[in-house]
């Protein structure tokens, strides 16, 4: 969805007054400066400043002569000009950042509604203790399904999500985020095999497997599509699955996903976001 930030209608109305003020010299009369005694008033009931000036050649007599209004000079001009547009600009990045957390909260509320990652899960990380979803309450968690034997899409996939950790990681005051790697191939994907793989990203990345039924029951609850390809001559096969990286709450709770499209970048700062904002709906 787009969202568009625009100033209220009161401020537009002060915007208009200022400009006025700003660019009309004309409209500046100095009329607090004057006596009143230098007010004259023509037949036709208008004001008129003038500056009398006595000539000491002519005797009593004088001469009047009819001044010119003037408005604020160039400095002041541009330094009203400079305040105005802090004000604008202020104004304008507040009201972008409601709205991007009114966005953000619509989202979230819309990913809960999908019900993604509802129930528990049983499975064995890459050092053989058994792994449920009740072991990751209380953290963070960025999430990848894949296979060891993936030729490209998952190592790229697994680097990226690493890169997230590492750039939260750097930040002081960041609670940490741990990596999770679930295989989609439990047939090859055995203890050993997670554990030889996943110490070639990041030393908390923690690798997941399981029975063929257990790792089905998990992949269904987080809406992972996953088909293994034929066999060749070798008995190697590559499996077509579902490219996402998941993001848990503390509670445990499904919160974002974030699609092969998304850069790291992006990805951390959503993350940084969802920190930020996180209220537990456990307490």
């Amino acid at each position: 969805m787009h969202w568009e930030c625009f100033p209220s209608a009161d401020t537009v109305r002060r915007i208009r007054s200022m400009l006025l003020l700003v660019w009309a010299p004309k409209a500046w009369h100095r009329l607090s400066h004057l006596k009143p005694s230098a007010l004259l008033w023509t037949p036709g009931g208008k004001a008129r400043h003038v500056r009398c000036q006595l000539l000491s050649s002519q005797g009593p007599g004088e001469t009047c002569r009819q001044s010119r209004p003037q408005g604020p000079g160039l400095r002041t001009r541009l330094l009203i000009t400079a305040l105005f547009g802090t004000g604008l600009g202020g104004a304008w990045l507040a009201a972008r950042a409601e709205k991007e957390h009114q966005r953000q909260q619509q989202r979230t509320e819309a990913l809960r509604q999908a019900a993604v990652g509802q129930g528990d899960f049983s499975l064995v990380d890459h050092q053989g203790q058994a792994r449920c979803k009740a072991d990751f309450r209380g953290q963070w968690v960025l999430m990848y399904f894949g296979f060891t034997h993936c030729p490209d899409i998952c190592p790229d996939e697994l680097e990226k999500l690493v890169q997230v950790v590492r750039q939260l990681e750097a930040e002081p005051g960041l609670p940490p985020v741990q990596p999770v790697f679930i295989t989609v191939d439990p047939e090859r994907d055995t203890v050993a095999a997670m554990a030889r793989y996943v110490q070639d990203f990041h030393p908390r990345l923690l690798g997941l497997t399981g029975s063929a039924e257990q790792v089905a029951q998990v992949s269904r609850s987080y809406r992972v599509y996953y088909s293994a390809g034929p066999k060749d001559e070798d008995q190697d096969y590559i499996v077509d699955h579902s490219i996402a990286i998941y993001l848990l709450s503390p509670d445990g709770l499904f919160t974002d996903y974030y699609s092969r499209a998304r850069s790291a970048e992006q990805i951390a700062d959503s993350v940084r976001r969802h920190m930020a904002t996180f209220r537990s709906i456990l307490d």
